[in-house]
Formats: C-alpha cells, structure tokens, sequence
C-alpha cells in the first residue's frame, strides 16, 4: 500500500521537475549552440559586406581565388581563381580564405 502513495506522490512531483529539466536543456543548447552559430553567421556577413577588391576568397563550392569586381546590383562577385579565368559567383557565397596571409592579423 506504501509503495502505490510513493508511487503517486512522485508523479504529482515529476511534473514539474521535467519542466525544470527540459527549461535547462534549452538553456545548454542556446548557450552551447545557437548563440554561437549565430556569433559566427553575423562575422561570415559582415566579411561579405565589407569585401574588396582584391580580397583573397573561398567560394560555397571550395573555389579559391582573389575578388575582381563587385556588383552591388546584382549581388554578385567576379572571383579571379587563375591567369585569365574569372567566375561570377553570388555574393552570399564568398567567405574568408583562412590560408591567406593578407587576411591573417
């Protein structure tokens, strides 16, 4: 008989200590996770709106290269990635060249 009201006094309490639980796992995930990604997505767009000509870039699809022109228009970037050979590529999808040394500071 003890052990159905132990049992029934724990489910009347759990209720509100899985609320409390499933409140700290978010907490984790944000501060673990989300915040972060959204720390380095703000430093990726801000690269992306101050570039230059003559930046050296990495583009989406792993194309290095040096910014040629860019076309505010049509948000597009002109990359130079070998002796006469320049490829447009969509501006959101230019990053930072982390082997550069010009970007390195």
């Amino acid at each position: 008989m003890t052990s159905i009201l132990l049992a029934a006094q724990a489910a009347q309490g759990g209720g509100m200590s899985m609320i409390i639980m499933m409140v700290a796992i978010f907490a984790i995930m944000w501060f673990f996770m989300i915040k972060p990604q959204q720390k380095k997505q703000k430093e990726i767009q801000k690269f992306q709106n101050e570039l230059t000509e003559g930046t050296e870039v990495v583009t989406g699809g792993g194309i290095h290269g040096v910014v040629k022109s860019i076309d505010l228009a049509k948000n597009t970037v002109d990359v130079k990635i070998a002796r006469d050979v320049v490829v447009t590529v969509e501006k959101t999808s230019v990053f930072k060249d982390i082997n550069s040394t010009t970007l390195q500071k």
